[in-house]
């Protein structure tokens, strides 16, 4: 029989962690007496990052002493408290490889039912002092697991643990949680995880997108994040030809030096360049192809900057014959298939992939509704007007929107004076069921995704493309900081060069940093992680070039052309989209 040892809760509070402040509620202590199981949480019990744990169907975390035992012998410790590994409940019996998802228990008053395996995250390995914990409890098969409550009710250390009702499929909790991050996966158990009604909804999504990826006739494995470039590294091309297309922004073309013709990009992908004439060592900026995928060369459209010393020589230095190093079309913004209408809208010199996909979709001669809105500061501001003009009107079903935020209008109905506003959206009643593809500043995006789900069209329609930093996702730490990327501080490294690309900041790497998440991040460069040891791909970040070795070797390796920060080193220079 088995029995509840301990209650523990704990509220979340800022702990101090490697110069940060971590907002977590993982310090559990026991009580004494009974404590009420409610609906989403224990009384005296809270959560710092509710995007991952508490609420209803993670209400209730549960450990086993036996996997404290385990865990005692692996690292040769004897200081373990009940508590100690986050779980509200510790628990005599209920092991991982038996306890299946859906199973109901009776534990004094309440009754539960199991809901998900344990959510990998840094914290777990924060709190024991151990950082490879989070990786372990998956290698291991001990992740431990959450309870929903199905009744509510009072406990205490010592109530019978009673199963009262058995799971769907009888699929344990450690079975699903190989199935999430572990490689060469059952597929009969992903289609009975996903028959599984007790099963959390992220963990239902996450193993749908497994089975669909399988579908489409690759492997069970996470969807990758980026195509398969059609070239490694850095491939020199040289310039063919130059043309204004309007004030600020030049079209630089680009050819294969040998002359034969470029693979086809797909369209509303980038490239990114490597400027030796503009800097030493050599900046790298990414720009989105504008041309016609078709087009046997690339065409990238560059805005100058104030104060861009990449923008800048690209605009005025680049001439005829003038010869880069590109690396191949990358990016998953790209025009899907379908018969749904499509918007395209931009700001900008945000037009520059969407332009690509307008190409496309008027080289397919498609019958779709094609919206095509964009956002400018003036006539003399708008590249691509004649062209973007030409390319609508030969589509059956093409409408045209442009404004201009100042100066003179032209007299045609396709070119409104004003901004781009929600009201300005709402007034051309774009079709619910479209799908939209956005580039531009990012308050632009921000503003205009919130006015299209607002009028009725699906969030998960509404693509965007960003080259700034990716919004980071840093769970838990409070004081992220936004300063500009910088070099790291303390004497330069002198280990292979790590190129930050999006950051626009080269700097060696150092043996002060176990990783290149660390470095990054004693950069102030922007990044997304979770476990921090190579277990949930949080930090998948594309590779342009270079190679890197891992310490802890990930669990699952990334598709090619990625590679997990939160565990690597540079072993040659890398280039990171970053």
């Amino acid at each position: 029989m088995a029995t509840l040892l301990s209650v523990n809760v704990g509220m979340p509070r800022n702990v101090p962690w490697q110069g940060h402040n971590v907002y977590t509620g993982i310090w559990k202590a026991p009580v004494d007496g009974a404590r009420m199981v409610r609906r989403l949480n224990i009384d005296g019990d809270g959560q710092g990052d509710l995007g991952g744990h508490g609420g209803e169907q993670r209400a209730v975390m549960v450990y086993q002493i036996d996997s404290y035992a385990h865990w005692q012998r692996h690292f040769g410790r004897d200081d373990f408290t009940y508590g100690q590994f986050g779980e509200n409940f510790t628990v005599d019996g209920l092991a991982d490889d038996e306890v299946c998802i859906g199973d109901r228990y009776r534990i004094g008053e309440a009754e539960f039912e199991v809901s998900q395996p344990r959510v990998t995250c840094f914290r777990v390995g924060m709190r024991l002092g151990e950082p490879q914990l989070p990786a372990l409890l998956v290698a291991h098969h001990r992740p431990g697991f959450y309870l929903r409550v199905i009744t509510e009710g009072r406990v205490r250390a010592g109530d019978e643990i009673v199963r009262t009702r058995e799971g769907r499929h009888a699929l344990s909790v450690a079975a699903v949680d190989a199935l999430l991050y572990l490689p060469d996966r059952d597929l009969d158990q992903l289609r009975a995880a996903v028959d599984i009604p007790a099963l959390s909804p992220g963990w239902q999504q996450s193993f749908h997108e497994l089975l669909d990826e399988a579908d489409r006739g690759g492997t069970a494995a996470p969807p990758p994040i980026g195509r398969e470039p059609r070239w490694s590294g850095f491939r020199q091309l040289k310039v063919v030809e130059l043309v204004a297309e309007s004030d600020g922004v030049s079209s630089v073309r680009l050819a294969a030096v040998d002359g034969t013709r470029l693979p086809t990009p797909a369209a509303g992908q980038y490239l990114t360049v490597r400027v030796a004439g503009a800097g030493d060592p050599a900046p790298v900026r990414s720009y989105s192809l504008s041309s016609d995928p078709r087009s046997d060369t690339y065409r990238i459209s560059v805005k100058r900057e104030p104060h861009g010393i990449v923008s800048g020589y690209l605009n005025t230095d680049v001439t005829a014959g003038t010869v880069l190093d590109v690396a191949a079309p990358r990016g998953e913004f790209v025009l899907g298939d379908g018969t749904e209408p499509v918007a395209l809208i931009s700001g900008g010199i945000g037009a520059t992939p969407v332009l690509a996909m307008l190409h496309q979709l008027a080289d397919e001669q498609s019958t779709r509704e094609v919206w095509w809105i964009h956002a400018s500061h003036s006539e003399a501001e708008h590249p691509f007007a004649a062209e973007s003009h030409e390319l609508l009107a030969s589509l059956a079903h093409g409408h045209e929107h442009v404004f201009y935020s100042s100066g003179p209008v032209p007299d045609t109905t396709t070119v409104t004076r004003g901004r781009l506003t929600a009201e300005a959206l709402r007034a051309l009643r774009l079709p619910t069921d479209a799908v939209a593809y956005l580039c531009g500043p990012p308050a632009f995006m921000s503003d205009v995704t919130a006015a299209l789900t607002a009028n009725g069209i699906d969030a998960d329609h509404v693509h965007t493309e960003m080259f700034g930093a990716l919004a980071p996702n840093n769970p838990g730490v409070t004081d992220v900081s936004d300063r500009r990327p910088h070099p790291p501080p303390g004497e330069p490294g002198t280990g292979p060069s790590v190129t930050f690309a999006r950051s626009g900041l080269v700097v060696a790497s150092s043996d002060r940093y176990r990783s290149l998440l660390e470095l990054a991040e004693a950069c102030d460069v922007q990044t997304r992680w979770s476990c921090r040891t190579g277990v949930c791909h949080t930090c998948i970040t594309t590779i342009v070039t270079g190679d890197v070795s891992y310490e802890p070797a990930p669990l699952e390796p990334p598709p090619t052309g990625e590679v997990l920060i939160c565990c690597s080193r540079a072993s040659t220079d890398v280039v990171l989209d970053l």
